[in-house]
């Protein structure tokens, strides 16, 4: 198994991504211990200079993290025809208890990972880098679960074996089923999932145009942005999946994925995922005005990243809705979309 194409890309990137990231450490440390910018001397000259080359290699490990992560999702969905039970990604990562985890892991280190590059990208436009301590001491904590990552990742491929008999996505995602999943995402009440799917992607947008109309909230947006994820992926789990498959007890979130639902998942989870990062990165840039040298550019920032965070939450709003409305299943009497 360690020999598919997709799986040496996969453990290839997140080796070099993890020794890239390693070797910034030393640097990192550096800057917390002797970084001052009212200092004339030779060693904070190098320092200054090096800061940009190293931030531009950062900018490079956690884009090639980020798309990582597209691939594992779609390499797991791909070989479930290998092993006996799988359907989907479940089934893949079913097959060895290092499959989720790794999942999560990944999805950590991504959103992280924006949030550092807004973080960056804020400092850097500071005359005197007010937040370059609290970068560099958020990239000495974001290595240790890149490094987490990578390794669980690798031990996934490792106890990958063809002849494990694995679980299908219905013992997982089962509105009568009785794992913990199913209990407490799956039977989610329809009613209930698009009620407060439908008020959390109102409240963001809310909080969102409020931002760009008085410059306050920035906070307040990037915490309903995270609402918004949580709620989005128990709504798809619990009622928008059963309308894509148009089945009342197939609550899978990764089926959707697949070919044969023309890849309508990518076109839910990209901009839900895509909205949190932009989001929470307003809260970022909206916090930073305190400083003097970003009084206006913290406040510009975020403003162009509420616009995005809100655009990103309006298509996830649409697709929902556009799938909930083209669908034959009749989950409610009298619903007007049928």
């Amino acid at each position: 198994m360690l020999f598919q194409p997709a799986i040496i890309a996969l453990v290839l990137a997140s080796a070099l991504s993890a020794l890239m990231l390693v070797g910034c450490l030393p640097f990192a440390i550096s800057v917390l211990r002797r970084w001052d910018l009212s200092s004339g001397a030779e060693s904070q000259v190098r320092l200054e200079k090096r800061t940009y080359l190293v931030a531009t290699l950062v900018k490079v490990v956690l884009a090639a993290e980020a798309a990582a992560l597209v691939l594992f999702v779609f390499n797991a969905d791909r070989m479930a025809s290998l092993f006996t039970g799988a359907m989907c990604a479940v089934g893949t990562l079913k097959v060895d208890p290092y499959g989720f985890p790794a999942l999560y892991l990944k999805l950590a280190v991504f959103f992280l990972a924006a949030f550092w590059l807004v973080l960056n990208h804020v400092d850097n436009r500071g005359w005197d880098y007010p937040l370059i301590r609290v970068k560099y001491a958020a990239l000495i904590a974001l290595a240790p679960l890149l490094l987490a990552a990578g390794v669980v990742q690798l031990a996934y491929f490792l106890g990958l074996r063809a002849d494990v008999i694995t679980s299908c996505c219905s013992t997982l995602f089962s509105g009568g089923g009785v794992t913990v999943t199913s209990n407490s995402v799956a039977a989610l009440p329809h009613a209930w999932a698009l009620g407060l799917l439908g008020a959390s992607v109102a409240g963001v947008l809310a909080s969102g145009g409020a931002y760009l109309l008085w410059g306050r909230g920035g906070v307040l947006h990037a915490l309903l942005s995270l609402a918004v994820l949580a709620i989005g992926l128990a709504a798809i789990i619990s009622t928008i999946s059963v309308y894509v498959y148009e089945l009342p007890h197939h609550h899978c979130p990764f089926c959707i994925l697949k070919r044969e639902y023309d890849h309508l998942g990518y076109a839910l989870y990209i901009p839900l995922f895509l909205g949190t990062a932009l989001g929470v990165g307003t809260g970022i840039a909206a916090a930073a005005r305190r400083h003097a040298s970003l009084q206006q550019v913290g406040p510009a920032i975020a403003r162009r990243l509420a616009l995005g965070s809100m655009l990103c939450f309006a298509a996830f709003g649409g697709v929902c809705a556009a799938l909930v409305w083209r669908s034959h299943l009749i989950l409610f009497e009298g619903a007007p979309w049928h």
